[in-house]
This record gives structure tokens, C-alpha cells and sequence, in this order.
């Protein structure tokens, strides 16, 4: 992980930007918050394709959210090729996401910010956060279940500004 100056500056990409993504910035604000560690970072979401472009989080996901305890927030927006040079941290959720972000790279330095969410899962093992955008309830529960420990793997790897 590239060493950087705090605020960390973390942004999580998915497809559309309204599932997934807006989820882990949701996810990652709240175990921030509780940690008491606001001030050590900068957190985004964005989505490789802009057909939610400005739409809220999904209603499905942000309803799950809200039952978990989280405060929704957030538009859906296109990664940008000056998100490479913006954020020290760019996570994608699939290998899709991960290839389309890669693709965006014109430096060694942009490459060695991505990194896949699964490598900071912690207590549980997955080869991608899946898409819960076609399924029912307990997929959209999976996710969240996955970025909660993801999330916390995170913020166990970044250091304090203390």
C-alpha cells in the first residue's frame, strides 16, 4: 500500500455505483466514525459505467443499511482518470471493476494504488463482492456482511495520524 500523508484518501468502485460501492463508503464512514478517526480520511465511491449517474444509493441496499444502523448518503458517479491521481486508495469489488480501473492507468505510481476489496477481508473468504443488483434480500445482506469485515481490515492497515 502506497504510504501517504493522512487524510487517507479511499475510494470504492463498482459497476453502477449505487449497490456496492456506496455501501462501502457508507460502511467505511460509520467504522471511521466509531473509531474516531474522521480526520484521517477522505472517502468516495464511484461506479466504471454512468447509467446512475447522480441517482441515490439502490433502494434494495439502502434499506438494508438502514436496518443495520447506517446512515445513508451519497450520489452515483463515473470514475474519473483524475481519481488515479487523487486518491491514495482506489478498492474495485470484482475483477470486472478491477480490470475497467486498470485500464484507466498512465503510471506505475496509479497502478500500485488499486487493490481489490477481497484482499482485506479478514474473517471471511471470497473471490469478489458479488453484485446483489439482480438478486433478492439475502444477497444484498451477503454484501454487507462482506464489506463489514473488509472495511475493518482497511482501516486495521492504515495507520493513525496520531
Amino acid at each position: 500500500m502506497p504510504s501517504t500523508a493522512s487524510p487517507h484518501r479511499i475510494l470504492f468502485v463498482c459497476l453502477g455505483n449505487i449497490c456496492r460501492s456506496p455501501a462501502a463508503e457508507i460502511i467505511f464512514r460509520h467504522v471511521v466514525k466509531a473509531e474516531g478517526r474522521e480526520e484521517d480520511f477522505k472517502i468516495d465511491s464511484a461506479g466504471t459505467i454512468d447509467y446512475h449517474q447522480g441517482n441515490p444509493p439502490d433502494a434494495r441496499m439502502s434499506a438494508t443499511l438502514k436496518d443495520k444502523g447506517y446512515t445513508i448518503a451519497g450520489q452515483s458517479r463515473i470514475i474519473l482518470t483524475s481519481d488515479l491521481d487523487d486518491f491514495d486508495l482506489i478498492v474495485t469489488m470484482d475483477e470486472c471493476n478491477l480490470e475497467e480501473v486498470q485500464a484507466m492507468v498512465s503510471s506505475d505510481e496509479q497502478k500500485t494504488k488499486i487493490r481489490p476489496f477481497v484482499s482485506f477481508l479478514q474473517n471471511m473468504d471470497a473471490p469478489r463482492i458479488p453484485d446483489p443488483y439482480h438478486g433478492g434480500q439475502k444477497g444484498f445482506e451477503e454484501v454487507i456482511e462482506l464489506l463489514e469485515d473488509g472495511c475493518e481490515g482497511i482501516l486495521k492497515e492504515l495507520p493513525s495520524s496520531e
